[in-house]
Protein backbone atom coordinates (compact mmCIF):
# COMPACT_ATOMS: atom_id res chain seq x y z
CA UNK A 1 0.00 0.00 0.00
CA UNK A 2 1.38 3.39 -1.00
CA UNK A 3 0.40 6.79 0.42
CA UNK A 4 1.33 9.96 -1.47
CA UNK A 5 1.68 12.95 0.84
CA UNK A 6 1.58 16.18 -1.15
CA UNK A 7 2.00 19.78 -0.02
CA UNK A 8 -0.34 21.66 -2.36
CA UNK A 9 -2.92 24.41 -2.49
CA UNK A 10 -3.15 27.59 -0.49
CA UNK A 11 -3.07 27.99 3.25
CA UNK A 12 -6.59 29.46 3.38
CA UNK A 13 -9.61 28.79 1.19
CA UNK A 14 -11.73 25.84 0.17
CA UNK A 15 -11.01 25.87 -3.56
CA UNK A 16 -9.45 22.73 -5.00
CA UNK A 17 -7.82 23.43 -8.34
CA UNK A 18 -8.72 21.23 -11.31
CA UNK A 19 -5.06 20.26 -11.75
CA UNK A 20 -4.97 18.98 -8.15
CA UNK A 21 -8.00 16.78 -8.82
CA UNK A 22 -6.55 15.51 -12.11
CA UNK A 23 -3.19 14.77 -10.46
CA UNK A 24 -4.86 12.95 -7.54
CA UNK A 25 -6.89 10.84 -9.97
CA UNK A 26 -3.76 9.99 -11.97
CA UNK A 27 -2.00 8.89 -8.78
CA UNK A 28 -4.97 6.69 -7.88
CA UNK A 29 -5.03 5.20 -11.38
CA UNK A 30 -1.34 4.31 -10.96
CA UNK A 31 -1.91 2.39 -7.73
CA UNK A 32 -1.66 4.96 -4.93
CA UNK A 33 -3.99 3.93 -2.08
CA UNK A 34 -4.30 7.30 -0.32
CA UNK A 35 -3.53 10.81 -1.49
CA UNK A 36 -2.80 12.90 1.61
CA UNK A 37 -2.97 16.56 0.65
CA UNK A 38 -1.76 19.18 3.07
CA UNK A 39 -0.99 22.90 3.15
CA UNK A 40 -4.28 24.40 4.28
CA UNK A 41 -4.55 25.46 7.90
CA UNK A 42 -8.13 24.16 8.00
CA UNK A 43 -10.12 21.15 6.79
CA UNK A 44 -10.83 21.04 3.06
CA UNK A 45 -12.69 18.47 1.03
CA UNK A 46 -12.14 14.74 0.65
CA UNK A 47 -13.04 12.37 -2.15
CA UNK A 48 -13.50 8.67 -2.67
CA UNK A 49 -12.27 8.02 -6.21
CA UNK A 50 -12.18 4.48 -7.62
CA UNK A 51 -12.45 3.08 -4.09
CA UNK A 52 -9.39 5.09 -2.99
CA UNK A 53 -9.17 8.03 -0.58
CA UNK A 54 -8.13 11.53 -1.62
CA UNK A 55 -7.72 14.12 1.14
CA UNK A 56 -7.33 17.49 -0.56
CA UNK A 57 -6.51 19.40 2.59
CA UNK A 58 -6.27 17.80 5.99
CA UNK A 59 -5.58 21.03 7.79
CA UNK A 60 -3.18 21.25 10.67
CA UNK A 61 -3.55 18.78 13.48
CA UNK A 62 -1.49 20.89 15.86
CA UNK A 63 0.22 24.17 15.06
CA UNK A 64 1.21 27.48 16.56
CA UNK A 65 -1.31 29.58 14.59
CA UNK A 66 -3.92 29.69 17.31
CA UNK A 67 -5.23 33.21 17.77
CA UNK A 68 -4.36 34.53 14.30
CA UNK A 69 -7.29 36.70 13.28
CA UNK A 70 -8.88 37.28 9.91
CA UNK A 71 -9.60 33.64 9.03
CA UNK A 72 -12.30 32.74 11.55
CA UNK A 73 -14.75 31.78 8.79
CA UNK A 74 -12.60 28.70 8.07
CA UNK A 75 -12.95 27.37 11.64
CA UNK A 76 -9.30 26.36 11.86
CA UNK A 77 -9.99 25.48 15.49
CA UNK A 78 -11.78 22.37 14.18
CA UNK A 79 -9.67 19.44 13.06
CA UNK A 80 -10.31 15.95 11.83
CA UNK A 81 -8.50 12.83 12.90
CA UNK A 82 -8.53 10.64 9.77
CA UNK A 83 -8.84 6.90 10.43
CA UNK A 84 -9.06 5.16 7.06
CA UNK A 85 -9.22 1.38 6.89
CA UNK A 86 -7.44 0.18 3.74
CA UNK A 87 -7.39 -3.32 2.30
CA UNK A 88 -3.61 -3.94 2.30
CA UNK A 89 -3.68 -6.31 -0.67
CA UNK A 90 -5.74 -4.20 -3.05
CA UNK A 91 -5.13 -0.72 -1.58
CA UNK A 92 -8.86 -0.07 -1.65
CA UNK A 93 -10.69 1.92 0.97
CA UNK A 94 -12.76 -0.24 3.31
CA UNK A 95 -13.95 2.61 5.54
CA UNK A 96 -13.09 6.26 6.12
CA UNK A 97 -13.94 7.34 9.66
CA UNK A 98 -13.20 10.87 10.76
CA UNK A 99 -13.12 12.04 14.35
CA UNK A 100 -13.90 15.75 14.86
CA UNK A 101 -11.47 17.46 17.20
CA UNK A 102 -11.24 20.98 18.54
CA UNK A 103 -8.06 22.75 19.58
CA UNK A 104 -7.93 25.32 22.34
CA UNK A 105 -4.82 26.51 24.13
CA UNK A 106 -2.75 24.11 22.05
CA UNK A 107 -4.71 21.08 23.29
CA UNK A 108 -6.82 18.74 21.24
CA UNK A 109 -10.21 17.68 22.56
CA UNK A 110 -13.08 15.80 20.98
CA UNK A 111 -15.33 18.15 19.10
CA UNK A 112 -18.82 18.86 20.40
CA UNK A 113 -21.92 17.71 18.55
CA UNK A 114 -22.30 21.14 16.92
CA UNK A 115 -18.66 20.97 15.73
CA UNK A 116 -19.24 17.54 14.19
CA UNK A 117 -22.40 18.77 12.47
CA UNK A 118 -20.56 21.83 11.09
CA UNK A 119 -17.75 19.65 9.72
CA UNK A 120 -20.20 17.17 8.21
CA UNK A 121 -22.11 19.99 6.50
CA UNK A 122 -18.81 21.40 5.19
CA UNK A 123 -17.67 18.04 3.81
CA UNK A 124 -21.05 17.51 2.17
CA UNK A 125 -21.03 20.94 0.56
CA UNK A 126 -17.45 20.66 -0.70
CA UNK A 127 -17.64 16.96 -1.55
CA UNK A 128 -20.84 17.09 -3.61
CA UNK A 129 -19.09 18.08 -6.86
CA UNK A 130 -16.64 15.20 -6.30
CA UNK A 131 -19.37 12.65 -5.56
CA UNK A 132 -18.48 12.19 -1.89
CA UNK A 133 -20.61 12.76 1.19
CA UNK A 134 -20.15 12.56 4.93
CA UNK A 135 -22.51 10.82 7.31
CA UNK A 136 -22.72 11.78 10.97
CA UNK A 137 -22.85 8.84 13.40
CA UNK A 138 -24.51 8.92 16.84
CA UNK A 139 -21.06 9.05 18.47
CA UNK A 140 -20.37 12.30 16.53
CA UNK A 141 -17.82 10.72 14.22
CA UNK A 142 -18.13 11.02 10.46
CA UNK A 143 -17.93 8.40 7.76
CA UNK A 144 -17.20 9.25 4.14
CA UNK A 145 -19.20 7.58 1.39
CA UNK A 146 -19.36 7.89 -2.38
CA UNK A 147 -22.72 8.98 -3.78
CA UNK A 148 -24.54 5.89 -4.97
Amino acid sequence: MIVASIHWGGNWGYRTRDEETRFAHQLIEHGIAVVHGHSSHHVKTAEIHSDRLVLYGCGDFLNDYEGISGYEVFRSDLRLMYLPAIDPRRGQLVEARLVPMRVARFRLNRGAEADAEWLCDLLNQLGAPLGTRGELAPDHTLTLHPFT
